[in-house]
């Protein structure tokens, strides 16, 4: 405490070559201090082997069970898959079943684990572990990543807690709904921190994007920025560079393009990193997390 510290973290690496590429150029030229693996995902392969060229690049695992495909092969997973072999769509219907089907429960753990071995695969360090739209939110989605991630030295998780007196700096415009969704995510977060606590797993106190994913950008870094609290605060993105559509390992981006390349021009511009330096907020990773 009475000091700021920021972890600036990339989702999705791995989704598609576009991806990569700004992750890559994002932590050479920019802020990018950490990116999170989807193992599972068209383009891992050219994502590990960028990391592996980037020594300095915290590299985590980004846990996907929605809107992607799984690690197993469908056959091993019925449950979890539709028919055309990715994940089922519907985070509250899933979120149910995972709960009180324990056939399920035993096919997720499965897939966890099956991503946990393949990031171990790679031989890049565990730096943190997170999931895909933050289902890690989920009770029963964290303990498994907390039981199956012991046997994978996992050392820290992301928690989703946005903090709302940064609202009204951030985003005034839409704080009654910022009000509503902190609400409604504060029995989750607060159950999460105690769990997290307890298995001695380090977290973060507070995540910025939560409520401005895909829109991450430079003004509104220089706005968090400005407003960053005192303690471990984490800020996500989801960049991407255009590529042509013809491009292998190319994967449809989660939001429109333009969206994602101006994420990425958010984190290599000189305008967020000098903010930084004046504003004495010192960068960190989680592995540097106590």
């Amino acid at each position: 405490m009475g000091r700021r510290r920021l972890i600036v973290t990339a989702d999705d690496f791995g989704l598609a070559v576009p991806v990569n590429v700004a992750v890559e150029a994002a932590h050479r030229d920019g802020v990018l201090a950490c990116a999170s693996l989807m193992v599972a995902a068209p383009a891992a392969a050219d994502a590990v082997e960028r990391a592996r060229r980037l020594p300095d690049l915290r590299v985590g695992l980004h846990v996907a069970l929605v809107d992607a495909r799984p690690a197993l092969a469908p056959d091993r997973i019925p449950d979890l898959v539709d028919g055309a072999g990715r994940f089922r769509a519907g985070m509250f219907r899933n979120g149910t079943r995972f709960f009180f089907l324990p056939r399920v429960r035993r096919q997720l753990a499965a897939e966890i684990r099956a991503q946990f071995e393949a990031f171990r695969a790679t031989g890049l360090e565990l730096d943190h572990v997170n999931a895909h739209k933050h289902m890690h939110l989920h009770p029963t989605v964290l303990g498994l990543i907390l039981r199956i991630g012991r046997d994978y030295g996992i050392p820290a998780v992301r928690l989703p807690y946005e903090p709302l007196q940064s609202a009204r700096c951030i985003d005034p415009g839409r704080l009654a709904s910022r009000v509503a969704w902190s609400l409604f995510l504060a029995p989750w977060t607060a159950l999460m921190r105690r769990r997290l606590r307890r298995a001695g797993v380090k977290f973060n106190r507070f995540l910025f994007g939560l409520s401005t994913t895909g829109h991450m950008t430079e003004e509104t870094v220089l706005r968090i920025l400005d407003c960053l609290p005192e303690g471990v605060s984490e800020m996500y993105f989801h960049p991407a560079k255009s590529q042509a559509p013809a491009t292998p390992g190319r994967a449809p981006l989660p939001m429109p393009v333009a969206r994602h390349e101006a994420e990425y021009r958010a984190l290599v511009s000189p305008r967020v990193r000098a903010a930084i330096l004046h504003a004495e907020i010192d960068p960190v990773g989680f592995g540097e997390l106590v």
